[in-house]
């Protein structure tokens, strides 16, 4: 089993990875294959809705100026997800952003890939906008129908400069909690694959609502 970690800062070893670190090391130790890939430095292109994704259907965006398609194959088979972003004004960084709405839209319109996938989020901040930022990567989560795995507390770390959030006590518990539970999920989801029957996927109902 592996899982790829999504480090959404522009600081390669910043707190967002130091977190993603933490959980990863549980991951690890439980056997699991983990890997970052780092695109919070990148110039990613925001979505455009053109919706060529939808007609072409082979799992790519028509955007080719950024790295985007390269990425997509390496994510979509991995079995769990991490997103994982510093904080910005309360939210996550438009970089961050760009690369989900486009990535989830990618995936959605291909058979939503990502059903059934396990998935989690954190985030790291200096000290404020926390919940709001990891409730933005949460939306992404629970809009494609993934397992979402959790931990005793809101996924949150704290630290100012890169390496700070080690001192965070309580973050870094909430952080071991979180790769112990994703992992026993994947292991869970494995074990019974073959025992119980996923539900079917639904074909989406689009609704517009007018005055």
């Amino acid at each position: 089993m592996k899982v790829i970690a999504i480090n959404g800062s522009p600081k390669r070893e910043g707190n967002t990875f130091q977190a993603l670190t933490m959980v990863g090391n549980e991951l690890n130790a439980a056997g699991i294959e983990f890997e970052i890939l780092h695109i919070g430095h990148k110039m990613i292109h925001g979505c455009i809705a053109c919706g060529k994704c939808a007609i072409s259907k082979d799992e790519k965006c028509a955007i080719e100026s950024d790295e985007l398609n390269d990425w997509v194959p390496l994510i979509k088979p991995a079995d769990g997800i991490i997103l994982g972003s510093p904080v910005y004004y309360s939210g996550i960084p438009g970089t961050m952003k760009s690369f989900l709405d486009r990535l989830f839209f990618v995936a959605g319109s291909n058979g939503n890939f990502f059903r059934h996938k396990v998935g989690a989020a954190l985030v790291a901040a200096r000290r404020t906008g926390g919940s709001a930022a990891f409730d933005s990567l949460n939306h992404y989560l629970n809009y494609s129908e993934m397992i979402i795995a959790t931990s005793r507390y809101w996924n949150v770390i704290h630290g100012r400069t890169p390496g700070e959030a080690i001192q965070d006590d309580e973050g870094a518990q909430i952080m071991s909690v979180l790769g112990k539970n994703m992992a026993w999920l994947l292991k869970m989801k494995a074990a019974t694959a073959g025992a119980i029957e996923a539900p079917k996927g639904q074909e989406k109902v689009f609704t517009n609502f007018i005055r």
